[in-house]
This record gives C-alpha cells, structure tokens and sequence, in this order.
C-alpha cells in the first residue's frame, strides 16, 4: 500500500468508526449486551430463589434488584479481570483471543535511503500488551522510542481472520527527535494462532510512511517488559 492509501487508512482508523462499518465485524460488539445483563439477571433470579419468593413479578422481587446490580457489578468485574481468559470460556462467550504478555519482533519500513537507494534495516521492536475483556492497550519500544495506543479494537473479516487495530502515538527518545518528531500512527495486525500467538500486519503514520510488523508472544508476564537494550535482548530470544 502506498502512502496515499496508508494516509486515507491512518484517517479513518483515528475515528475508529469505519473499521467496523461494511463486511467486518467488531468482536467485542455482540457481546456488550450479555456482559451487562446476564450478570444481572443471574444474580437476581438467585437472589429470588435464595430468599423463596415464588412469584418473580412481585414488589418483594422488585426490591431485590438493587442487590441484584451490586452482586452482578461484582461478578462482571471479577470476570472482566481474572476469568475472561480461561480455555472453557474462549469462543463459547469470549470470541477474541488472550495476547497479554510480552511480544518482541521486528519493524521494517518501507522507507528507502535516497543517498544509497536502500531499505532501512528491520528494527527490532518489543511490544507489551495489556488486556481484560473490556479493554485492551499496546506498546512498542524501539532503541529510540515509544508508542502508545490511543484506541484499540478486534475485527473479524469473513474469511474468519481476526485482526487487531489500533491507533497509537509515538514519542521518540529527545536525544533524536531533531530527525525523528512525535507523531500519530495506526497498525492492522492479523492474529496468527496456528503455531504459538504471532501477529503480523502493517502500520501507517501521519509523516506518510508505512511498513510491516512481525511479532511473536515470548511471555504472558508482563513483567518482563521494559529491557534496557532492546537489540541484544531480541537477538538473544531469536
């Protein structure tokens, strides 16, 4: 994709509107409904037969429903944070996969030199991504900088392919920002699971340059995020 598509793409995810318009299909959409009220109504007809009450439309039952939210806020939280993630639940209620963890890979832009007329080495990136069912936020580090996501969202094309978007901001270290400003971008990566988590995609950004992003899970801990020296540490797990 050239720079005036990758351009058009970068305005259009910034609204994060059209992503989901037309024949793809956002995952987390279908099932905001069940996540508030299912909670809801289990813990209200519980509470109903807990306290014996066998008329469920009554003023008694009625009363219970303040109860009933605490209880379901409760529930919704705990699974939003610890149970989302668990195998019996992907699929059957959780359509989207678990990528927290730590992710390392490479960038290759498709900038070239004008001097040489070359490509810019792949840059070696590492990502850390943190996720709950309701939410999920990316950054990458580089050598020289750090981007963090603005919004992120999962898609499903028809094929089945399920995608993760995102728009971001990368704030280069100040040291190189005379050659590298800050500046405004967005990634489409394709969620490969076939042989361990891999994503794979494109990113464009608001200086009109794009490029190709490969990663692959190297630990569900994010507490091995956050390497001092990026390079020898992606060179050492490759």
């Amino acid at each position: 994709m050239d720079a005036g598509a990758g351009k058009q793409f970068l305005r259009c995810s910034l609204g994060l509107c059209r992503a989901i318009k037309g024949f793809m299909k956002n995952l987390r959409s279908g099932y905001e409904k069940w996540y508030y009220i299912a909670p809801f109504a289990l813990t209200w007809l519980v509470l109903i037969q807990v306290r014996d009450l066998a008329n469920v439309v009554s003023k008694e039952t009625i009363q219970l429903i303040p109860e009933a939210v605490t209880y379901s806020v409760l529930l919704s939280t705990v699974f939003s944070r610890f149970m989302w993630h668990w195998p019996i639940f992907r699929k059957r209620i959780v359509p989207f996969p678990n990528l927290q963890g730590t992710w390392m890979g490479h960038l290759q832009s498709t900038w070239e030199d004008p001097e040489v007329g070359k490509k810019m080495e792949p840059i070696p990136v590492q990502f850390c991504i943190k996720q709950s069912f309701e939410a999920i936020s990316i950054t990458m580090f580089t050598a020289e900088s750090e981007s963090q996501s603005q919004a992120a969202l999962f898609i499903e094309e028809p094929d089945g392919t399920q995608r993760l978007k995102y728009t971001y901001t990368n704030k280069p270290d100040a040291t190189v920002r005379s050659r590298s400003e800050i500046h405004e971008g967005a990634a489409s990566l394709k969620i490969i699971e076939a042989s361990g988590l891999e994503l794979y995609g494109d990113y464009w950004t608001s200086r009109k340059s794009t490029g190709s992003i490969r990663i692959k899970r190297a630990s569900s801990k994010l507490s091995d995020c956050f390497i001092e020296d990026i390079n020898e540490w992606v060179k050492s797990k490759t």
